[in-house]
Order: structure tokens, then C-alpha cells, then sequence
């Protein structure tokens, strides 16, 4: 590929790129631009991103959490077209996880030396299936944000697990509940393309989805003082420019609270007996410049992760300015995305070596956000502290090798 100068590029392109190197803001014709420039400036573009990085981590560390997947019920009110991990409650594959079971799955990960429960589960399957309200209150709980606060607590105290939990749209008095048990939490934006609400769109009969009711979301989180992961799913139907407007949108809400701690960028994946199975996938050329823009939109002390197990070629997102390869599991598979397995912890060191950078582990809070007092006086809160070194990474003689 040609070398491409700032000078070279577009307009609005070299506009954006000179424009984050001095720390600003871009303004949304900018931001579109990098994801619309020729091919020919992607080059500048990653070089500019990978710049921006290294300037907020000399060090050059790139960090995993080791962490066990809980999908404590994959039960959902939303029906998206690319998910495979819904059911409804009469389909095969329909499970809401007993307390025995949470317990059995967290104390063997404890044992492989995880710090870190990711908690996953459909939004509000109760507004949606009575059999699964029902169930509840027959294990003695009114709704499943009421049960999920409980498995996160006894995750916690039962195998000194750190939860993190990803559980849909929130308001104040259900993050309320959950926010001691967790050391942080997520949810994606996905993207803002109206049209993918459309007839045949990803998210057609959905109803949690609507950009709005994912950035209150994130704001009732600022409120509650939670540490949030947000992110966008790239390939299912947006338009290039769309995914600057889902990244601007995102840098928006954490300029405003300070309550986004990562940003992830993924790939969509077709998968067979969905809406979306014939739908084109994302290539690594795709993932490259939405990553190296997501830097510059986002700014330098944004951590960015890309999921590692969605594409072999996952290597080549290292010189994209992302610091962050997410959660890596020695026992539990991905359960959103099945099909891929996550890469051995050893494969990932060296590939991460390979690019220049050192692989460290941390914990479900990122450890800026640890030494910027994020780690509230709670119980996950403490269990975060116990786990953390100064410098807010794992301490290294409880690093798993």
C-alpha cells in the first residue's frame, strides 16, 4: 500500500487527522471523513491513530481480563437479526441459570485463576415471556435485574470473582441494585442507522435498541457512579459514515459524564438460522480503519478494545492504536458468538509481542479508571483494590501464566 501523507488526503481527512494530534474534538464532518477516505490514506490514518495511543501509553501495554462467561438467561424481549443467542422459552436451548449452577461455573473459573464474572443476559425477558417471571418468583425474585444483582453477589462473595454485567437498558433503581456487586458494566450502542430498524433491518422487532435508550442507559450509569463499556457492531447494515456517528455519539456522552471506560469494535458475524445469514461480514480492511478511527474520534486515553476471536487475522489491529483485547476465558466459551473460540492466552502474548507491546492483565476495571477512583467504597469495589497493584494492572504474583 502507498505511503500517504497528511498533506495528501482530502480536506476534511487531513483536517481530523491534524486535529487529534493536538487533543481536539472532531467535529462530524471530520469524523465521517476517515471513514470515507480512499484507500490509499488508510495508512496515515492507522499511523496517526497508533501515534495518538502511544503518546497516552509509552509503556506500550496492551491488557486481556481472564474471566469466566455466565449467561445467566438467554431469554429476551428483543429479537435482533443477527443473534443467535436468544430463545424463547419453548425453544431448544432455552436456559435460565439456577444459583447452583452460577456457583459450579464461577468457583471453576476462580480455580483457573480468572478474576472477572461477565455476566450476559437478555433485556427484561420477563416484559416478554410470563413463564420466565414466573420461574422467578418461584426462586423468590421479582424481576430478573432483582435476580441478577443476587447471582452477582453471590459470585462475589462466594469465589472473590469480580462481576461485570451486561444486562440491557437500566434505569436509576435498577442500577442501584446491581452497582455494589459490580465492578463495572456494559452496554453497546451498536450503531444509530435508523434503517436498521426497517423491515428486514437488525434490529427489526426490537425494543430496547433506539440510540436514546442506550446512552440513558449510560447516563443513569454516570449517576450511579458505575464504569460503563459501550461499543459499536459494525457490518450489520450501517453505512460507512454511520459508524463516525455511533463513535461521535459515544465520545459525546463520555465528554459529558466520564463514565465510558472502553469502547469495543466489533465485527458482525453471519450465522445460519438468523435474519442476517446471507448478510456480507466485515473483512480485516474494514475492522482496520473503523478501529484507527475510533482512536482519533475517541482520543488518546480511551481504551479500545477489539475481540480477538472474531477474526484469525486479529493481529493486524495492533497497529491501530487499540489497547485492549477484552475478555479471554480458559473454561467458558463465548456464548454471543459460539462459532469462535477464543485464542489461547499464550497465542495472544506472542502476537501481541510480535506487534512490540507486552500483554497484561487487568482486572474488570480498567486501571485508569482504578487509580482515578472509580473502585468505589463497595464490596466489588474492594475486591477490585485487593486484586490491583499500584499501577492499577493485576499484581503479578496473582497474574495466570
Amino acid at each position: 500500500m502507498t505511503r500517504t501523507s497528511i498533506s495528501d488526503a482530502p480536506a476534511a481527512f487531513s483536517r481530523a487527522l491534524q486535529r487529534a494530534l493536538v487533543g481536539d474534538a472532531l467535529p462530524l464532518d471530520e469524523a465521517r471523513a476517515l471513514m470515507t477516505a480512499p484507500p490509499e490514506a488508510l495508512d496515515a490514518l492507522c499511523a496517526v491513530a497508533a501515534a495518538l495511543s502511544e503518546r497516552a501509553r509509552p509503556h506500550r501495554r496492551v491488557t486481556y481480563s481472564r474471566k469466566v462467561f455466565l449467561p445467566l438467561t438467554n431469554l429476551c424481549r428483543d429479537r435482533c437479526g443477527y443473534c443467535t443467542f436468544v430463545r424463547g422459552p419453548r425453544q431448544a436451548g432455552a436456559h435460565t441459570m439456577s444459583p447452583d449452577e452460577v456457583l459450579d461455573v464461577a468457583r471453576r473459573g476462580a480455580a483457573l485463576g480468572c478474576k472477572e464474572a461477565l455476566i450476559s443476559l437478555g433485556d427484561h425477558p420477563e416484559l416478554r415471556h410470563p413463564e420466565h417471571l414466573a420461574t422467578l418468583r418461584a426462586w423468590g425474585y421479582g424481576s430478573t435485574v432483582e435476580y441478577t444483582a443476587a447471582m452477582a453477589r453471590l459470585v462475589l462473595e462466594k469465589t472473590g470473582l469480580v462481576p461485570h454485567t451486561n444486562c440491557g437498558t437500566l434505569g436509576d433503581e435498577e442500577l442501584a441494585l446491581l452497582a455494589p456487586w459490580n465492578a463495572s458494566m456494559g452496554i453497546m450502542l451498536e450503531g444509530v442507522s435508523p434503517r436498521l430498524f426497517e423491515r428486514g433491518g437488525a434490529h427489526q422487532d426490537t425494543f430496547t435498541k433506539r440510540p436514546e435508550q442506550r446512552v440513558a442507559t449510560l447516563e443513569a450509569a454516570a449517576r450511579a457512579g458505575m464504569a460503563m463499556t459501550t461499543g459499536i457492531l459494525i457490518g450489520i447494515g450501517e453505512e460507512p459514515q454511520e459508524r463516525a456517528d455511533a463513535l461521535a455519539l459515544i465520545a459525546d456522552v463520555h465528554r459529558r459524564t466520564g463514565v465510558v471506560q472502553e469502547v469495543i469494535v466489533q465485527n458482525f458475524r453471519a450465522k445460519r438460522s438468523t435474519r442476517m445469514s446471507g448478510a456480507p461480514e466485515p473483512d480485516t480492511g474494514d475492522m482496520v480503519r473503523t478501529l484507527a478511527a475510533a482512536r482519533l474520534i475517541l482520543g488518546a486515553q480511551m481504551n479500545i478494545q477489539a475481540p480477538p476471536n472474531l477474526n484469525e487475522d486479529f493481529g493486524a489491529y495492533l497497529g491501530t492504536g487499540i489497547n485492549d483485547w477484552g475478555g479471554i476465558s480458559p473454561l467458558t466459551m463465548d456464548f454471543i458468538n459460539p462459532e469462535a473460540a477464543w485464542p489461547a492466552v499464550d497465542r495472544l502474548r506472542a502476537v501481541t509481542a510480535q506487534a512490540g507491546f507486552t500483554l497484561r492483565e487487568r482486572t474488570a476495571l480498567y486501571p485508569a479508571f482504578i487509580r482515578g477512583g472509580w473502585a468505589a467504597d463497595t464490596p466489588a469495589g474492594r475486591r477490585v483494590r485487593e486484586l490491583a497493584a499500584d499501577d492499577g494492572y493485576v499484581r503479578e504474583e496473582l497474574e495466570a501464566w
